[in-house]
């Protein structure tokens, strides 16, 4: 029974050996496919590893912001002179000239009315 066990944790073994080449090959091939972009898991290049933890920190950001966020409202500001300089405008035409897409607007619009800043008559936006 023993030379059995034996046999069989060998045979298991190498078999083992066998699909972790075939593993290293096929992340090979998706790594070349997929372009440069890591999978989990695996460890970050030299960079970022050479780098000290203090400068990897985002020191500039404040806390409690977000990261990403440009804050102030830009396409608030942005909308707001599209409808100053053309009274009337809808929300698919700013969106058009803005190059967003619309639904970020349903969401900007009602906080500009809430300022006072412009006002809704149909489908147009007018100043207030």
């Amino acid at each position: 029974m023993a030379g059995f066990v034996d046999s069989t944790v060998k045979d298991i073994d190498a078999r083992l050996a066998e699909l972790q080449s075939e593993v290293k090959k096929l992340e090979a091939a998706r790594a070349a496919l997929a372009g440069t972009q890591r999978g989990p898991g695996r460890p970050r290049g030299r960079a970022a590893a050479a780098a000290p933890a203090a400068t990897r920190r985002r020191a500039a950001r404040k806390p409690g912001r977000p990261r990403g966020r440009r804050g102030g409202g830009t396409r608030g500001v942005q909308a707001l002179e599209l409808v100053k300089a053309r009274p009337g405008i809808t929300i698919p035409e700013i969106a058009t000239e803005l190059k967003i897409e619309p639904n970020y607007l349903y969401r900007v619009m009602p906080g500009l009315v809430s300022d006072g800043a412009i006002k809704k008559e149909g489908k147009g936006w007018f100043p207030a």
